[in-house]
C-alpha cells in the first residue's frame, strides 16, 4: 500500500468519529488529550551526543594512532620540541574533525524550526489556536493563506487552496489541493494533490485538513530521520591513507622486532644503544609531517575555494574528493535551472515568436525568424492581456529581479518589461477581478482601457479556455492548436493560453458565466524554467573528465528530460520515476542507478536511495540540492554540495560544501581543483615516504653490518623536522598538471601508489641510504673524525631531498618548461640550504646536534649524491614516457 492510500485509509477511519463528516465539530478535548498521552507530542526528537564524546572519538584514527606513538617516541627521546609539534598536529587534526561532526549535528535543528509553532484547529466544535506540539491524529486543521502546515494533512474541503511545497518536491508553483480521493494504486509525492505536508506554506485560499501523520512519522519527520540515521562515508583518500598507514605501519614495527633480535644476537650493541637505534629507527621511518602536510594542502585549497572559486568547503577531506568524483547527482530546480520560469515561445494566429533572455531579469527580446519582431496588434493585445490577468508583482531586490507570487505569474510580467521596459506600464483602471481557482484554473480581469472600453482578459489552462474560444468562433482550428500545445509540452514546457473578452461599459464585476459565453483567443505561450546558461558548458567538461551527471527531481518526467536534453546531461537520456524506482528490487536499484540519467518525480527517500544505489556500484558520488527534501542524500554522498543563496538552512547544513553563487558550474572548477589537491598530496606522499625509509634504512643497515651507529637521534630528528617546516610544503603550491580534466576519474578502491610507485619509492629510499653510507664510510677511510662525516651524511640525505623534489613535483622531465612553474619552491629550497648552513656552521647548533663545518670536497660530495639521486630518477622517468607514449 503507497503512503497517499495509507493515509487514505486513516481518513477513513478517523472518519466514523464525524457525524455526517461534520469536520467543524473536529475531536472532542478529551479524545485529543487521550491521543496525546498515547502518541506523544507533534515534534521531532533529537539525540544529542555529547560534545566531548564527538571530540574523543575524533582520535579513533590510524593516522592519529601513527602520530601519538611518534610523539611519545621522541618524547621518551628527550626531543620535547618535536613532541610537542607532533602533539599540536593530532589535537589541530582532532579540532577539525570535531567542527565538521558537530555542524552536521545542526541539520536536524534547522529542520525543528521550520515547523510551525502554532495551528488552528477544530475542538468541541470551536475553532482554536493550540500549540502545534498538542496535535493528534484525527485533529482538523483550518488553513489558510500565510499558514504553515503543522502536520500532514488530509485535505477534506478546498477554497482555491494552493499550497508551495518546493522544498519538499522541488516544483516551482504552488500546488492546487483538492478534497476528492485518488484512485491510482501509486502517486507520487508531488503529485498527492489532497495532501498538505507539514513545514510547507499556504499561498491562496483556504481549506480543512485531517491530521493523519505527526512528529515523525510526517514526510518532513521521515526526512529529520533520515538525516540522522544517515551515516557518512570516510573520503577516498582517508581510507587510501588508512590502507597506506597500515601497511607502513606493519612494515616499521616488522623491522624493528627482527633488528632488536638480530642486534641482541650480535652481542655487538648494549641494550641501551640498540634500544635507541631502533627508536631512532623507527622515528625517522614513520612520515609524522605526512598529517600535517595533508592538513596544511587541503586547507590551503580550502582557503582558496572560498576566495576565488565560490565554494565554501565545511571539512577538509571534502575538498579533496572534489577530484575523485565520477558521479554528481544534482537537482533539477534552482541548481541546473534559474527556478525562474520564462516564456521562451508565443504563438498566435498568425506566427511563432521566439523570446530571448532567461528568469525575471526583464533583458531579451521578441524574435520572429531570429530578428526583433515588430508589433502588430495581436501581440500587443497578448502582452497586454497576459500583464493585465495577473496578481503577482515583479521587483528589483539586492540580489537581483524578483517576484512576489506565482512563477508562472512572474514570467508574464518579464515577457511584458522585455518589450516595453520597466516603466512603460498599462494605463488601464482595474474594475473587477476573478483570482485563480484550481476548479476553473483561469485568472481574469476586468479593466476600462484609456477609450472608455469594458474588457476583460483572462490567462489560464488551454483546456479551459479553447472551449471559450469555440464558443465565439464557429470555425475555432482547434486541433491545429491543440498539436501546438502538445508540441510545447512534449518539449517539457507548460503551456499558457491567453484570451480576451469585451463587455459592456456597464459591466461591472466578472462571473464565469460571462466567459463561457466565448472569449477572443490571443494565443498561447510555452514556458519552461530555463537552464542556467553557464551549466551547459560545465556540463561538456564534466563528461570530458569521464564524471557522469544524474538529474534527481520532483518535477514531471517529461519536462526534466527535455531539460536533460536541452543541457546536454548525456548523449542518451534514459527517465525513469519515482514510483517505478520503488517498484525495483535492492539487486536492480545500483544498476537502474547507472543506466539512468533522469529520475522524476521522486521523494526525498528516493533520492537518498538513488545516492546509495550509485555508491554501491563504488561510485564516487556527490550530491547537489538546495531543499530540504535533498538534505538525507547530501548527508549521505561522499561529498554534498548546498547552493549557499537560495539554499535551505537544512541543506547547507547537511552539506560538506556550499557553492556562494548557486553556479553549478563551480562544480567543475571545484572538481579540477580536487584532481589538483590529490595530486599534490600523492606528490608529498611519494616524496615524503622514500626519505623517511632512507633515513630508517640507514640505522637498519648499520645494525646488519654491527657497525657504530653513523647518527644521532637528534640528527635524524632535525632532518625531519626542517623538512616538516620547509621543503615538503613546496607541494601545496604546485599548479595542475596539463590534460587534468581530460582523464578518468580515479579508480575507486584503488590504493593511492601503484607497482612503479611502490617500486620507486624502494629503489630511491635504498639508494640514498646506501650513498650516505658509503660517503661515510669513504669520509672515515680519509682520516675524518666521525662528527664531520656524520654532518655529511645528514647534509647528503637533505640535498637529496632537495634533489628528489625537482622529480616528483612534475609528470614532465624536471629539467622542461615545467621546471620554473613552480616559483615558490625555489624560496623554500632556499630556506632549507640556510638551515643547513645554520647546522653546520653555527657553534650552538654544532654542539646540539654534534655537526662541525664541512670542506669543498665535503659539500661536492654531498650536492653530488644528491644530483644522482635526481639524474637516475629521471632515466626511469624517461623510460617511463617513452613506453607511455608507444602505449598511447
Amino acid at each position: 500500500m503507497t503512503k497517499t492510500h495509507a493515509y487514505q485509509q486513516t481518513l477513513d477511519e478517523l472518519q466514523t468519529n464525524y457525524a455526517h463528516q461534520d469536520f467543524e465539530q473536529g475531536l472532542s478535548q478529551t479524545e485529543a488529550a487521550n491521543r496525546l498521552a498515547t502518541n506523544g507530542p507533534n515534534k521531532l526528537e533529537s539525540h544529542h551526543t555529547p560534545k566531548w564524546q564527538l571530540f574523543v572519538r575524533q582520535f579513533n584514527n590510524l593516522i592519529i594512532y601513527i602520530l601519538i606513538v611518534a610523539a611519545l617516541l621522541t618524547l621518551m627521546m628527550g626531543h620535547y620540541s618535536d613532541a610537542i609539534i607532533i602533539g599540536l598536529v593530532v589535537i589541530i587534526n582532532a579540532i577539525i574533525g570535531y567542527y565538521q561532526e558537530a555542524n552536521a549535528s545542526d541539520a536536524l535543528e534547522r529542520i525543528k524550526e521550520m515547523l510551525a509553532t502554532e495551528a488552528t484547529v477544530y475542538r468541541d466544535g470551536q475553532r482554536i489556536d493550540i500549540p502545534t506540539e498538542d496535535l493528534v491524529v484525527g485533529d482538523v486543521i483550518f488553513l489558510e493563506a500565510g499558514d504553515s502546515v503543522p502536520a500532514d494533512l488530509r485535505i477534506v474541503d478546498a477554497d482555491n487552496l494552493r499550497i508551495q511545497e518546493s522544498a519538499l518536491t522541488g516544483e516551482a508553483d504552488s500546488v492546487e489541493k483538492i478534497a476528492t480521493r485518488l484512485t491510482e494504486e501509486e502517486v507520487a509525492l508531488a503529485d498527492q494533490v489532497n495532501m498538505a505536508f507539514a513545514s510547507t506554506s499556504v499561498t491562496n485560499g483556504s481549506g480543512l485538513g485531517v491530521v493523519v501523520a505527526t512528529a515523525a512519522d510526517t514526510e518532513i519527520g521521515q526526512i529529520s530521520v533520515a538525516v540522522t540515521e544517515t551515516k557518512t562515508r570516510p573520503t577516498p583518500l582517508t581510507r587510501e591513507i588508512n590502507g597506506l598507514g597500515t601497511g607502513v605501519s606493519f612494515v616499521v614495527i616488522g623491522a624493528a622486532v627482527f633488528l632488536f633480535l638480530f642486534g641482541l644476537l650480535g652481542e655487538h650493541y648494549s641494550l641501551s644503544v640498540l634500544a635507541i637505534a631502533i627508536v631512532t629507527m623507527v622515528v625517522g621511518s614513520i612520515p609524522e609531517g605526512l598529517p600535517a602536510t595533508m592538513s596544511v594542502i587541503l586547507a590551503m585549497g580550502v582557503s582558496d575555494m572560498a576566495k576565488h572559486k565560490h565554494a565554501i568547503v565545511k571539512s577538509l577531506p571534502a575538498v579533496e574528493t572534489l577530484g575523485s568524483v565520477d558521479v554528481i547527482a544534482t537537482d533539477k530546480t534552482g541548481t541546473l535551472t534559474k527556478n525562474e520560469m520564462t516564456v521562451t515561445e508565443i504563438i498566435t494566429a498568425e506566427t511563432t515568436y521566439q523570446v530571448s533572455g532567461n528568469g525575471y531579469a526583464p533583458e531579451g527580446q521578441i524574435l520572429l525568424n531570429d530578428q526583433p519582431a515588430e508589433l502588430d496588434t495581436t501581440l500587443t493585445q497578448f502582452l497586454e492581456a497576459s500583464y493585465e490577468a495577473n496578481d503577482t508583482t515583479l521587483y528589483q531586490a539586492d540580489n537581483g529581479w524578483t517576484i512576489n507570487g506565482e512563477p508562472t505569474d512572474g514570467a508574464f510580467l518579464t515577457l511584458y518589461h522585455k518589450l516595453h521596459g520597466i516603466d512603460d506600464l498599462p494605463t488601464n483602471t482595474e474594475i473587477d477581478m476573478l483570482p485563480f481557482d484550481s476548479d476553473y484554473r483561469y485568472i481574469a480581469k476586468l479593466v476600462q482601457l484609456t477609450d472608455g472600453t469594458h474588457r476583460i482578459y483572462i490567462k489560464g489552462s488551454p483546456d479551459k479556455l479553447f472551449p471559450m474560444a469555440q464558443q465565439a468562433m464557429v470555425d475555432f482550428p482547434i486541433d491545429d492548436w491543440n498539436a501546438d500545445v502538445t508540441r510545447l509540452s512534449e518539449q517539457g514546457k507548460r503551456v499558457v493560453a491567453v484570451g480576451y473578452l469585451d463587455v459592456p461599459t456597464t459591466t461591472a464585476t466578472i462571473t464565469h458565466e460571462q466567459l463561457q459565453q466565448g472569449i477572443q483567443l490571443l494565443g498561447v505561450a510555452g514556458i519552461i524554467d530555463p537552464p542556467r546558461d553557464e551549466v551547459i558548458q560545465a556540463l561538456a567538461e564534466m563528461n570530458a573528465a569521464g564524471v557522469d551527471v544524474k538529474m534527481i527531481t520532483g518535477d514531471h518526467p517529461l519536462t526534466a528530460k527535455a531539460i536533460g536534453e536541452k543541457l546536454g546531461l548525456a548523449p542518451t537520456i534514459n527517465a525513469i520515476t519515482g514510483p517505478e524506482w520503488d517498484r525495483l528490487s535492492d539487486a536492480e536499484k545500483p544498476k537502474a542507478a547507472l543506466e539512468h540519467q533522469v529520475f522524476a518525480r521522486t521523494t526525498p527517500h528516493n533520492k537518498l536511495e538513488i545516492v546509495e544505489a550509485l555508491q554501491a556500484s563504488r561510485k564516487v558520488t556527490a550530491m547537489t540540492g538546495d531543499g530540504v527534501n535533498d538534505a538525507p542524500a547530501l548527508k549521505r554522498a561522499d561529498i554534498g554540495v548546498a547552493m549557499g543563496i537560495k539554499g535551505t538552512d537544512v541543506a547547507k547544513d547537511s552539506a560538506d560544501m556550499i557553492l556562494t553563487n548557486d553556479n553549478f558550474a563551480t562544480m567543475s572548477v571545484a572538481i579540477r581543483e580536487g584532481r589538483r589537491i590529490y595530486d599534490n598530496i600523492k606528490k608529498s606522499i611519494l616524496f615524503l615516504l622514500p626519505t623517511s625509509f632512507a633515513e630508517g634504512l640507514i640505522i637498519a643497515f648499520t645494525i646488519l653490518m654491527q657497525q657504530d651507529m653513523p647518527l644521532q637521534a637528534t640528527q635524524l630528528l632535525w632532518i625531519n623536522m626542517v623538512s616538516a617546516i620547509t621543503i615538503q610544503f613546496a607541494f601545496i603550491f604546485e599548479p595542475a598538471e596539463d590534460g587534468l580534466m581530460t582523464r578518468k576519474p580515479r579508480k575507486t578502491g584503488q590504493a593511492l601508489m601503484n607497482k612503479h610507485d611502490v617500486f620507486q619509492m624502494a629503489y630511491v629510499s635504498v639508494l640514498m641510504a646506501l650513498i650516505g653510507l658509503l660517503a661515510y664510510d669513504w669520509l672515515l677511510g680519509r682520516g675524518v673524525d666521525q662528527v664531520t662525516a656524520s654532518t655529511m651524511m645528514v647534509n647528503i640525505i637533505v640535498i637529496s631531498k632537495i634533489f628528489y623534489l625537482f622529480n616528483i613535483r612534475t609528470a614532465k622531465l624536471a629539467f622542461s618548461k615545467a621546471f620554473f612553474t613552480n616559483q615558490k619552491a625555489f624560496g623554500i629550497i632556499a630556506l632549507m640550504i640556510i638551515l643547513q648552513l645554520i647546522l653546520t656552521y653555527v657553534p650552538f647548533m654544532q654542539q646540539t646536534f654534534y655537526t662541525e663545518p664541512l670542506t669543498l670536497l665535503e659539500w661536492g660530495v654531498s650536492i653530488g649524491a644528491g644530483f644522482l639521486i635526481l639524474i637516475i630518477t629521471e632515466f626511469d622517468k624517461i623510460i617511463r614516457l617513452i613506453w607511455a607514449k608507444r602505449k598511447a
